[in-house]
Formats: C-alpha cells, sequence, structure tokens
C-alpha cells in the first residue's frame, strides 16, 4: 500500500470535499478520486458515500480512518524527531540571561519553538553578575542572551539582536536626582558601585568606567554580586548603579531614582554560544529570539513610561535589530 493512499483518504476524511482535498495534496481531482478508488479495492468496501451535494464517510470508513490517523501522525512525528535529530535540534537547550529583559527575550522565544521543535527542550537560568560567562565554558549553559561586545577567543557571538539606553540609578537624596538626566561627566561627581568576582577588564569596564569621555576620574564604590544588594546600598547613599534602562521598571523601588544618559552610547545584546557548539540547536533558538525580539510587545518606538520615587523615565527602552540572521562566530 502506497503512502499517498493513505494521505489522500485521511485528507479526504478530514475535509469531505474533493477540491480541497486535491489541493492540499497538489494533485487534480481525477488522481484524488484514482486513489481513494484504490484503496476501496484493497479493502473490499466503499469508505466514502458520494452524492452531488456531499462526501461522507461510511461506518467501514470512520473505522479506518480512526484505526489509521494516530498511526500516520505517529510516524510524521517519528521522521520529524529523526530529522531534528540528525541537525542537533532535539534533547535539552540551557539558556541563560543576563538582564530581566533579556530573560523576558529568552522566555518568549523558549515558548515559541515549543510549537515547531517539540523534540526540543529549553531550561532557563540567570548568568551570574560576577561570573558572566562561567556557565557558558562549563557546559551549564548552551548560550545565554548578554551584553555585548564580548572578548573571547573561545566563545562566539552573533549580530546584536537588540538594544537599549543607559540609566543612572542614584539615591533620591542624591542632588543629581532632581536634574531629571545626566551626562557621562556627571559619573565624576558620585562614586560608581562595581561588581565582585573576576571580570575581565573590558567587562568591568563596560559596568564601570575608569574615566569620563574627558579623562576625569570616576571613584570606585562597594563591590556587589546581587542587584538586590546593589539597590539597597544606592539607596542608602552609598552609591550610584549604571545600569539598563529597563531597571527602571523591573526593579522600581522606594528611595532610588533611574536618570536616563543624555550622552550614553546604547547597550546592545546578543547571544554568544561555545565557538565549538554551534549546533542545530542553537540555530533555531536564535531564530526564534529574533522573531520575539521584532514581534514583542516591547518592540515599540519609545519606552513605557513609569514613575520612580523622584523621577520619570522618559527615553527608548530598546529596540530590535531586524537585520539578524542567526549566529555566526566572531572572525
Amino acid at each position: 500500500m502506497e503512502r499517498v493512499e493513505l494521505e489522500c483518504f485521511l485528507l479526504l476524511a478530514e475535509e469531505l470535499h474533493f477540491g480541497r482535498t486535491a489541493d492540499r495534496l497538489r494533485l487534480s481531482r481525477a488522481r484524488v478520486s484514482q486513489l481513494v478508488q484504490r484503496l476501496e479495492r484493497r479493502v473490499g468496501a466503499p469508505l466514502f458515500v458520494r452524492t452531488s451535494r456531499r462526501v461522507a464517510l461510511t461506518a467501514l470508513g470512520r473505522q479506518l480512518r480512526d484505526d489509521l490517523a494516530p498511526h500516520h501522525r505517529a510516524v510524521g512525528a517519528a521522521v520529524a524527531r529523526a530529522a531534528a535529530t540528525a541537525r542537533g535540534i532535539s534533547g535539552v537547550l540551557h539558556v541563560g540571561f543576563s538582564t530581566p529583559l533579556a530573560g523576558e527575550i529568552v522566555m518568549k522565544a523558549a515558548e515559541a519553538l515549543r510549537a515547531g521543535h517539540p523534540e526540543l527542550g529549553v531550561e532557563i537560568c540567570e548568568v551570574p553578575l560576577s561570573d558572566p560567562f562561567g556557565q557558558l565554558r562549563s557546559g551549564a549553559f548552551d548560550v545565554q542572551l548578554t551584553e555585548l561586545p564580548i572578548r573571547e577567543d573561545d566563545l562566539g557571538e552573533g549580530p546584536t539582536l537588540l538594544t537599549e539606553g543607559r540609566v543612572l540609578a542614584v539615591s533620591s537624596g542624591h542632588p543629581l536626582s532632581a536634574g531629571g538626566k545626566v551626562s557621562l561627566e556627571d559619573l565624576a561627581g558620585v562614586p560608581l558601585l562595581t561588581i565582585a568576582g573576576e571580570l575581565p577588564d573590558y567587562r568591568l569596564e563596560q559596568h564601570v568606567p575608569a574615566r569620563t569621555p574627558s579623562g576625569r576620574p570616576i571613584r570606585r564604590g562597594p563591590a556587589v554580586t546581587h542587584m538586590q544588594e546593589a539597590l539597597m546600598l544606592v539607596a542608602g547613599g552609598k552609591g550610584a548603579l549604571l545600569s539598563a534602562a529597563h531597571t527602571a521598571t523591573y526593579y522600581a523601588r522606594p528611595g532610588v531614582t533611574y536618570l536616563p544618559f543624555e550622552d550614553a552610547d546604547p547597550i546592545e545584546y546578543g547571544l554568544v554560544w561555545r565557538a565549538r557548539d554551534d549546533t542545530g540547536a542553537v540555530q533555531v533558538f536564535a531564530r526564534a529570539a529574533l522573531e520575539v525580539a521584532k514581534d514583542a510587545q516591547l518592540a515599540g518606538t519609545t519606552a513605557p513610561t513609569r514613575q520612580t520615587s523622584r523621577a520619570t523615565i522618559r527615553s527608548e527602552t530598546w529596540r530590535p535589530d531586524t537585520s539578524y540572521g542567526g549566529p555566526r562566530k566572531r572572525p
């Protein structure tokens, strides 16, 4: 028995219309009728009642449909799983995220993958502030969405997936909080909280620059390992925190004011993975993340405003980079 006979029978049993069945199979109506008649000859009895007005299943046709359909679906699923395994798209993909915004993109991408790739599971976990690449190198993560650029010879990175403005978190009692916005030169007047741990120098400079653009030194404040710890110190007047604009939404709290920068470059986010492990699973996740970045409700031209204890954020939060074409390795 040919597979096309079974597929034709099951589609006609679903559509109960020769024309629509022919369209879905990309066959002529005459060919569909021929295939059904061939199957009926094999069975030895009619499977459909045909009139000028309608097509209906006979009792035997319903029995055959009910017996065949689960097995047909199982065969299709088995072939899809085998193809996915051959492309490296199976098992569990462990994905890290460095910020709440990155986490939202990762979570929505994982949800989107469930429909198209049910054979691929996704587990999500936060990237530690003090160890941005350790989980990736150890194999605990397969890929992570994090700030760019990176300068790690053993890691590959994709192009920018989305960008976001920067803010300075200060105590609501600090003089800067009354201005509504800040410049990079203002950093010379307040100690910046730093991150504990063994961060690469370039990574630490991204979070806690040593000097302003004009060369004025920036004092370093206490070292932190967690975001809540940092905000507690900010509220207590122990230092300021250089952060991403979405922090004002996800970490709003009394005593902390978020001030947008008028002259800082935006933060860029992209996917990072082990250079030797650019797998099919990583690639399909990258495509899903791109679609989420383009379609998510957060992808407006301006950020939703949110009142903090003393100020309102009025800057662009983030936008998707629609040129993203999938992972690529660093040259």
